[in-house]
């Protein structure tokens, strides 16, 4: 798994590089895609044209490799609930913290920066 950091910037560039992978997320939406994706994961990367660096993030679920290859946190969620995982779960991943302690962190009026 790739290592957290600070933040993670969805500009125009990395939009665009990231459009298939945003595509396929976003596709998931639908229970008809959601049951072909989950039959054939591999194929369904393929069929929306992923860079071999997606699909390995899609289908090793590396979410910190996703966003850093142009994905949006509101597409790869979409995925993360196909596998049951919170927005908290995602949020610990990204700063580096377990799900329960990113939950405490915002409870407590999140992250000071100063």
């Amino acid at each position: 798994m790739t290592k957290a950091r600070d933040n993670y910037v969805l500009d125009l560039r990395a939009s665009r590089r990231g459009y298939a992978l945003n595509r396929l997320c976003g596709s998931l939406k639908d229970e008809e895609n959601r049951r072909r994706f989950s039959e054939d994961e591999a194929a369904y990367c393929d069929a929306y044209g992923l860079t071999p660096e997606q699909k390995k993030a899609v289908l090793e679920r590396d979410w910190t490799a996703m966003l850093e290859l142009g994905g949006s946190i509101f597409y790869t969620f979409k995925l993360a609930m196909l596998d049951n995982k919170s927005m908290q779960y995602l949020g610990g991943v990204f700063t580096g913290m377990s799900a329960e302690e990113f939950t405490a962190a915002m409870r407590s009026g999140g992250r000071k920066f100063g």
